[in-house]
């Protein structure tokens, strides 16, 4: 049987029975998802943005990119906000909120204009909202009004804020967009209007494919294409560096943060909340593998918590902030030679390959033997122990300081997965 902890969380005052909640997306955009949704075991969701606009949508809208034998390392959507009128969407908010009680209602709403913040924020809260999400980034609206565009503009960005946060009594979260260069400009601005949270990261800018076909870009619309949102497993390290920034900027580093982008598995949804995020949202994965995935992201993080002596979702928030620094604060004294494990090593090559093609010849290869021998030029990049198809064949070795450094005691990996 599957190991299940407390995993409750208190997020912007609200109870949280996990940190899992869908994301503002296709996989929750009315009552009968959300349903299953819930009662697969997600905390929560952030409803499908809604709007005044209802969008007429084209058709393909979804692309993939693939690598090797994975199924998807990214997904393309140009699909904008909640194509059901506004009143359908507020009668599935009640009737979500009154069968499933303790489950959290946070609502993506957007707007064009002030007037639609406003009414779009009474109008959520009435029906039974936890929470309400700004959406300043999604990037595939047709209409520079909304979305992206507005994300990328902080006196928008703070004046919409505001003019929600004056038209309800619930917590109000800013999604901020990554098609930009500092994201802690725009989140700054909406904390100024009264944002209590922020959401990042909302999807990136794309073109996945070039169709040779039809000399356009994927999906094909009638030989045409767009430029829109990617998302999945691609752009997790994207999220991980716009969160952290956020966090380590002093006047945001109290903010709390509900993350995404690329959460698929127990471990992705750890490294999130290790720089800082204390809520996480999910959608490419469930668009693969459906709402069942989130058994596999409790009782993974179950089993850390148990095996590492956590007791509380809290304890894991930040951890490893500070041990992420400035370039010019990185130890640059030594170096570390990988060790290969003869034992393990299957004579495949890819190693001597890939370090004298691509990094400083410092593997020599006998070719009588099948076995490749690291030689003085290493300067331990460590490309070879990333190319290498066998866990554990290549590992950190010998330190080696350089020329005039005072030796000292150097923290090495051991675990590679």
């Amino acid at each position: 049987m599957a190991l299940v902890k407390d995993l409750s969380i208190d997020f912007l005052g609200v109870r949280c029975e996990n940190p899992f909640f869908l994301s503002s997306s296709p996989v929750c955009s009315n009552y009968e998802m959300i349903k299953k949704a819930f009662e697969a075991g997600w905390a929560g969701v952030f409803y499908k943005t809604l709007g005044i606009f209802i969008p007429d949508e084209c058709s393909p809208r979804f692309d993939i990119t693939r690598k090797e034998s994975a199924v998807w390392t990214g997904f393309k959507n140009m699909e904008m906000i909640s194509d059901k009128p506004l009143e359908k969407n507020l009668e599935y908010i009640r009737r979500l909120k009154e069968e499933f009680p303790t489950k959290v209602m946070a609502i993506s709403i957007m707007g064009s204009d002030e007037e639609e913040w406003r009414i779009l924020a009474k109008k959520v809260t009435e029906a039974g909202a936890d929470l309400i999400e700004c959406n300043f980034s999604c990037p595939q609206m047709t209409t520079s009004a909304m979305g992206s565009d507005v994300g990328q503009n902080p006196e928008l960005v703070e004046r919409y804020t505001r003019a929600v946060v004056e038209s309800t009594h619930l917590p109000v979260i800013a999604k901020m967009t990554p098609n930009i260069g500092n994201m802690e400009i725009p989140a700054m601005a909406a904390i100024k209007g009264g944002a209590k949270g922020i959401a990042a990261i909302n999807t990136i800018k794309s073109i996945t494919n070039i169709d040779i076909e039809n000399m356009t870009a994927m999906p094909v619309v009638n030989a045409k294409s767009s430029i829109s949102g990617y998302s999945g497993a691609a752009v997790k390290p994207i999220a991980l560096r716009f969160i952290t920034q956020m966090k380590q900027y002093p006047d945001l580093a109290d903010v709390p943060i509900t993350g995404m982008g690329g959460i698929e598995t127990w471990r992705d949804a750890l490294e999130f909340l290790l720089v800082g995020s204390g809520n996480l949202q999910v959608t490419t994965a469930v668009m693969q593998y459906g709402y069942r995935i989130v058994e596999d992201l409790i009782s993974g993080l179950s089993h850390f918590m148990d095996e590492h002596g956590f007791e509380k979702v809290e304890d894991l928030i930040g951890l490893a902030l500070p041990n992420i620094v400035p370039a010019d604060a990185l130890d640059r004294s030594f170096k570390i030679i990988p060790k290969i494990n003869e034992d393990l090593c299957v004579g495949c090559g890819r190693c001597y390959v890939s370090c004298f093609d691509a990094a400083h010849q410092a593997i020599d290869w006998d070719g009588e033997n099948r076995k490749p021998i690291i030689n003085d030029n290493c300067v331990g990049c460590h490309l070879c122990l990333n190319v290498c198809p066998v866990l554990d064949c290549i590992l950190p070795g010998e330190v080696k300081f350089k020329e005039g450094r005072e030796p000292h005691t150097i923290e090495l990996k051991h675990k590679y997965e």
